[in-house]
């Protein structure tokens, strides 16, 4: 109630300007996913009563990745050893209500949990980094986690010996279809896809076989293709579907300019005209590409950003950046019909952020 009372204070000390407030979430390498009320509108936050100005927190280490479906949230806590965990949460506007937790892995092969997703009909998907496996969880009806259905063990054979020596997985996706999921096997070079009957997964096999040194971390589905970021190479594959899961290769193109081998999250704007590219360890900062007709990209620009932008989120006219390093999240202004970026110089505080997303 009090929460309603300050935002029902602001808006009317906004005097008619249009607010258009959502909820900002915040994970991190620190103590808690963070809850922020966000103006769409104008681009900022309204400040909250709780850390950092947050209006919610969920407790819990190393929640480094997470994913929102209806009023439920699942969110991997990034830790080296048998304390890796996927939570549970539901979220009713005002606050976070702790459902359960899970395990990601078995006994060295769990570790470092990096990218969740859900398929909203039953499914959970957790990548995990340093295990170097793919774990898949049924959900129950109240958004709680069922003990690990299913475990698959990526491999290796890139020619980097010191980053791709150990099996890695970075980024899981169900496609559209319904009938597969899809994960970015980053010491192999390739994309990884399983079949999808039902509640269960079967039949893994290899999706795309991409460019040796390539190290695929994040990938983005749109109209049926994929987009793939390469951790490794900072190139960005797009992929055509070809039959039963599977891909061919449609378009290299260059993302990271100067070779710092630590591209990391890929995002299209809502409309789809623009495709967008996190960079980080030298230069840092976001590329900017136009999507052509032929469905193939064009490279337009680059925006500088603060330092360690691992992971980003696009919005009608804004970008909002984590920037790990900085301890901050950066907003951009967003022009639509250009693609381009403008610094607004407005930033959240908040511990070592690692993921944001606007609901």
């Amino acid at each position: 109630m009090k929460r309603i009372l300050i935002l029902l204070a602001m808006l009317v000390m906004a005097c008619g300007q249009h607010r258009d407030v959502h909820t900002l979430f915040v994970g991190n390498y620190a103590d808690g996913i963070y809850a922020y009320d966000f103006d769409l509108a104008n681009g900022e936050i309204i400040p909250g009563e709780g850390e950092y100005g947050s209006f919610a927190k969920a407790p819990m280490p190393n929640p480094s990745y997470l994913t929102i479906f209806g009023n439920h949230l699942w969110a991997v806590s990034e830790m080296p050893d048998e304390t890796a965990a996927v939570y549970a949460w539901r979220f009713d506007g005002g606050g976070f209500t702790f459902l359960n937790k899970q395990p990601t892995g078995l006994p060295q092969n769990g570790e470092d949990p990096c990218y969740v997703a859900t398929n909203g009909m039953g499914l959970l998907a957790v990548a995990n980094y340093s295990g170097g496996s793919l774990a898949v969880y049924r959900l129950k009806d109240d958004g709680s986690i069922m003990p690990m259905d299913t475990l698959i063990l990526s491999g290796i054979g890139g020619p980097d010996m010191t980053r791709q020596d150990k099996p890695h997985v970075h980024c899981a996706r169900f496609l559209a279809d319904g009938e597969h999921l899809i994960f970015s096997e980053f010491s192999s070079d390739a994309v990884g896809v399983l079949d999808i009957n039902g509640h269960t997964v079967s039949n893994y096999r290899t999706a795309v076989q991409l460019p040796e040194d390539f190290g695929p971390r994040h990938i983005i589905t749109a109209d049926g293709r994929a987009f793939v970021i390469g951790e490794l190479s900072g190139d960005v594959a797009v992929l055509n579907p070809t039959t039963k899961g599977r891909f061919e290769i449609k378009q290299i193109i260059k993302a990271d300019q100067v070779d710092a081998r630590g591209a990391a999250d890929i995002h299209f704007s809502a409309d789809g005209e623009y495709l967008y590219a996190s960079l980080r360890l030298q230069n840092d900062g976001i590329a900017i590409f136009k999507a052509d007709g032929d469905n193939t990209l064009t490279y337009l620009a680059y925006q500088k950003t603060g330092p360690h932008p691992r992971n980003f989120t696009v919005l009608r006219n804004w970008v909002l950046v984590a920037c790990r390093d900085s301890n901050e999240i950066e907003i951009y202004a967003r022009d639509e019909k250009t693609g381009l970026l403008t610094d607004t110089g407005r930033r959240i505080q908040t511990p070592k952020p690692v993921f944001v997303e606007v609901q």
